[in-house]
């Protein structure tokens, strides 16, 4: 099941490795790009004021470009940059997990995507959805007509 599959942690490893590798290619070729990704796993060095960190959604787009773009790096499995926020432009250095990326955008496109849950746990609505999964399962399988549908 795909659920299991993305939760997995040879999945996650997987997903930061490809995540590494696209980042080193579009810094190797001098490509900006954005970021999407889970706000809550981002730091900022030093630390933004409230009413600017409370402008940040869930999923945060980081668009790294000029300075920002030149000042970013990749250090222990972190993608680290510099930018200005605010109308102060205020400066801090952003560092942002790789597994908590979840897409990098070139051109208004999704380039990758990261589909890997690597420390989610399942949470009630989540153990819902599996259970009517297994349901719907079940269902399927007691119509004797759906047998051909299995792998043998």
């Amino acid at each position: 099941m795909l659920y299991d599959i993305i939760k997995s942690s040879s999945f996650a490893r997987l997903m930061g490795n490809h995540v590494r590798d696209m980042l080193i290619y579009l810094f190797e070729n001098d490509q900006n790009f954005g970021v999407l990704c889970k706000i809550e796993s981002v730091t900022f060095d030093p630390s933004l004021p409230k009413h600017i960190a409370d402008e940040f959604r869930t999923m945060t787009l980081f668009f790294l470009a000029g300075y920002t773009f030149e000042s970013a790096r990749i250090d222990n499995d972190i993608l680290i940059f510099e930018a200005g926020f605010g109308q102060e432009n205020i400066g801090s250095f952003v560092s942002i997990p790789l597994l908590s990326i979840v897409q990098i955008i070139i051109d208004d496109t999704p380039a990758f995507v990261n589909l890997a849950l690597p420390n989610e746990r399942i949470s009630p609505a989540n153990s819902e959805k599996n259970e009517g999964v297994q349901n719907s399962m079940s269902t399927f399988l007691s119509n004797p007509e759906n047998q051909k549908f299995l792998k043998k």
